[in-house]
């Protein structure tokens, strides 16, 4: 995945578009010498695999996405905030709901990545965190992302928290941190600077982005930026999805 561990990293936001990245999956795909896979993607990974699934369904076995669901018009703001719910964020005071985040790298971009640098790994201690039921139907921490003026309010860095160790080990933690660090955050951040690049790619898929290879889809329960347990996050992926299997896993994102 472009900017993460050793892939390489590029100096310009357009370089982190969906289109090129779904460009290195086909190669890696070609020089493993197969024609077909079965993807699974997390995170960004997941509109990536949907992304290839979309595109090129021939290279495709099946897919299997966590936590982030299938959007055929795109994976954007655009086409996330009207599935917001809004007895959990009212428009007057969450307008774009928990994808505020998302606007904090568009209008904040070097401010965004200079707090994660701070320090890496503080950084990496603070997001890799196990869910908790207790966060049900409140506001994720990501609808308050640009009133507070960043990730970690005002503070400009990550804080020194416990490391979760139910998620992270030592040397996890340390290779996470150790691949951060030498690359920056320039790269992860760019993901999300590429919205209409990414929503005029989405346009172009074949089949009017349906998706009739098998498709699986786990839902993280306790994961309350991607919500789709209770929300209608996951209304738009059951359309356009004609062999989809749900599975809901009790963890966060």
């Amino acid at each position: 995945m472009r900017g993460y561990g050793r892939s390489s990293v590029y100096p310009r936001h357009e370089a982190y578009a969906l289109e090129e990245i779904v460009k290195d999956m086909l190669e890696l795909l070609d020089a493993l010498g197969r024609d077909k896979a079965v993807w699974v993607g997390h995170d960004w990974g997941s509109p990536v695999v949907w992304s290839l699934a979309s595109h090129h369904p021939e290279r495709c076995f099946g897919v299997a996405n966590l936590c982030v669901p299938y959007f055929a018009r795109g994976f954007a703001p655009d086409t996330l905030v009207p599935l917001v719910d809004r007895s959990v964020y009212p428009e007057a005071q969450y307008p774009v709901g928990q994808w505020d985040y998302q606007l904090f790298y568009e209008e904040s971009f070097d401010k965004a990545s200079a707090a994660f640098e701070a320090n890496v790994r503080n950084t990496v201690k603070a997001l890799f965190r196990k869910g908790s039921p207790n966060g049900k139907g409140k506001p994720s921490r990501t609808a308050l992302v640009r009133r507070d003026g960043g990730w970690f309010g005002g503070t400009g860095q990550a804080p020194d928290l416990p490391m979760d160790t139910d998620v992270l080990t030592e040397e996890d933690a340390h290779k996470y941190a150790a691949a951060l660090e030498g690359n920056g955050f320039f790269g992860p951040d760019s993901w999300y600077m590429n919205r209409g690049r990414n929503l005029e790619f989405a346009a172009n898929a074949v089949n009017g982005g349906k998706l009739i290879m098998p498709v699986l889809f786990l839902h993280g329960e306790y994961d309350y930026t991607c919500e789709t347990v209770t929300s209608r996050l996951a209304e738009p992926m059951r359309q356009d999805c004609s062999h989809l299997t749900e599975v809901t896993v009790r963890s966060g994102h």
